[in-house]
């Protein structure tokens, strides 16, 4: 973990290889330390996503980004649950307090460096 210039704690979320739903929540879980009771499917990120009780140790009291990387492939390959996914990072935004969701290089670590959209 980092943290950016305003002091807010940096987890990138590396969907490298992920291309389906539940390689997502997989992900998801490892990267962002989910508990065990973290549910896999969208509501439960969802709810994850927004509850600062859940963030890293510290993120609560200074704000979260998550930055998603290497998304482009799961994007192509399963276009209806990739807008879901964006819909979940929006919708937590809004919900969760300090909470920042973006969207970063959406190749692999491995390609050249890709941008989003």
């Amino acid at each position: 973990m980092t943290e950016d210039p305003a002091g807010r704690l940096v987890v990138t979320l590396d969907l490298d290889g992920v291309t389906d739903k539940a390689g997502l929540m997989e992900r998801c879980a490892r990267d962002l330390s989910l508990p065990d009771w973290f549910g896999r499917n969208w509501d439960a990120l969802a709810d994850s996503l927004a509850d600062p009780s859940v963030w890293p140790e510290g993120a609560a009291d200074r704000g979260l980004v998550l930055v998603v990387r290497g998304w482009r492939a799961y994007a192509e390959a399963r276009p209806e649950e990739w807008a879901v996914a964006e819909e979940v990072f929006a919708e937590a935004t809004d919900r969760g307090p300090g909470l920042f969701v973006t969207l970063g290089p959406g190749g692999s670590s491995k390609e050249a460096v890709d941008q989003p959209g």
